[in-house]
């Protein structure tokens, strides 16, 4: 079987995803494991419980469960925050890398994946009636959550040491 290649629409919208998704990481580029276990804001969550709900909620939810309807991952979908907890044992660059490599996965199936193709399942207990209804609708919707929190996590770098990232796209 010959790899699809996908549509200039698709591409487009993969390299804007994939350059919120460095930003993601460049934002954290130098912290240490302490700082990145660190909450900073009132709210209690840290930098690397963001990324591990990156990867968790919004990668492999998004785009392997929504849009492919992996059995396995539908099945292994939890409910409330557990995403954004990481436990203490679990070193921080595992995280990192898990969401590097969930990136991977996914777009895999972005790229197999034409822009108007049908969602293969959708969550109703969560959301109701669907109100994303192909590729498209999930790509434009992870990119926007992904910028949201790559803004949070801005935020959370400048008020522990100080450092911003310089958005020049």
């Amino acid at each position: 079987m010959s790899e699809r290649i996908p549509d200039g629409e698709v591409r487009a919208l993969l390299r804007v995803l994939d350059g919120q998704r460095r930003h993601v990481l460049g934002i954290l580029d130098g912290l240490d494991a302490e700082a990145l276990r660190r909450p900073v804001l009132p709210s209690g969550w840290h930098c690397l419980g963001l990324v591990q709900h990156l990867a968790l909620d919004v990668e492999r939810f998004w785009f392997r469960a929504v849009l492919a309807g992996d059995p396995e991952i539908i099945h292994g979908l939890t409910s409330g925050d557990e995403a954004w907890n990481v436990a203490p044992e679990v070193p921080a660059a595992d995280v990192l890398n898990a969401y590097r490599q969930e990136a991977e996965l996914c777009d895999a199936v972005i790229t197999a994946t034409p822009a108007d193709a049908a969602l293969a399942w959708w969550p109703h207990d969560l959301f109701g009636e669907p109100h994303l209804h192909n590729l498209r609708d999930v790509l434009l919707h992870v990119i926007t959550e992904t910028a949201c929190h790559a803004g949070h996590l801005d935020a959370a770098r400048e008020l522990i040491d100080g450092r911003r990232w310089l958005v020049l796209t």
